[in-house]
């Protein structure tokens, strides 16, 4: 497994779960120096990255990017891919399409998160996970071009009411016509929504494309309850090789949370 740490380029994101956020130099730098293998970027748009800079960067510091977030869709622009308007849904898959081709630039996936949306009087639940299906076939045959999956992350119930659980999850994406969507498993929604959480690893096995690394009050890991030891456990069991990446709070402050992760990710996921 290896490491990451999040750095968000969205202003109107500030306060949410994301270690680093005063630009792709300061955390590139800063990962770097404490051992992190890649950054996760949370962009406003994919035209905010300048593809050579940030490749400069990445070759400068010896990183990689793990993945790019599509949330500034929702946060800036309230796109879903589920909105019962035609035009909204049209209007969220192209921006997240462009964070695909940007990604795929670097060898990486994009997250859907919290452009899934939720149903609600306007679109029931059917309806939302038609309109969300219909996308993920697309943009996931579209993420193939670039050889890459398209990573779909389950909320938990307070985020979204469409689905919620791995399990559930990955019975929802066999569904589907694309083969090319895996789960993105974050530790924290887990934390409200699993019973176990090492067993719905082991059950959703290859569909598992990436995990967030946090703790149960989206703090570092340590920082929290999570007994992390049978997670890592259940990841190494169905031979998981991808990332773990700290989507977590800058608490105490961004270096403490990223000092703190770096260490957990060496305890508890370093070579045996």
């Amino acid at each position: 497994m290896r490491s990451a740490i999040t750095v968000s380029l969205v202003p109107e994101s500030k306060g949410g779960p994301f270690v680093f956020s005063q630009g792709l130099p300061d955390a590139c730098e800063h990962a770097a120096a404490l051992g992190f293998d890649a950054v996760e970027i949370f962009p406003p748009s994919a035209g905010a990255i300048d593809v050579a800079d940030l490749t400069r960067l990445l070759e400068r510091h010896r990183l990689r990017v793990a993945a790019v977030g599509t949330g500034a869709g929702w946060v800036v622009r309230k796109l879903t891919l589920s909105h019962g308007d035609a035009a909204v849904r049209q209007d969220a898959r192209a921006f997240v399409r462009a964070i695909i081709d940007l990604a795929g630039r670097f060898g990486a996936p994009a997250i859907i998160g919290s452009m899934q949306g939720r149903w609600d009087a306007a679109v029931s639940r059917d309806q939302a996970l038609a309109y969300l299906g219909e996308a993920l076939n697309e943009l996931g045959d579209h993420a193939a071009q670039h050889g890459v999956p398209l990573l779909y992350e389950p909320l938990n119930r307070y985020e979204t009411n469409l689905v919620n659980r791995l399990g559930d999850t990955a019975a929802w994406l066999r569904t589907l016509r694309t083969k090319n969507v895996r789960i993105l498993a974050d530790l924290f929604h887990m934390g409200i929504e699993e019973t176990d959480s090492a067993a719905a690893l082991r059950a959703a096995g290859a569909m598992v494309g990436h995990v967030h690394f946090a703790d149960s009050n989206r703090h570092a890991i340590g920082f929290g309850q999570t007994a992390v030891a049978p997670i890592i456990g259940a990841l190494r069991e169905i031979g998981y090789a991808g990332y773990l990446s700290a989507e977590v709070l800058p608490l105490p402050d961004a270096m403490s949370a990223a000092r703190q992760t770096i260490a957990a990710f060496r305890q508890h996921a370093g070579p045996r």
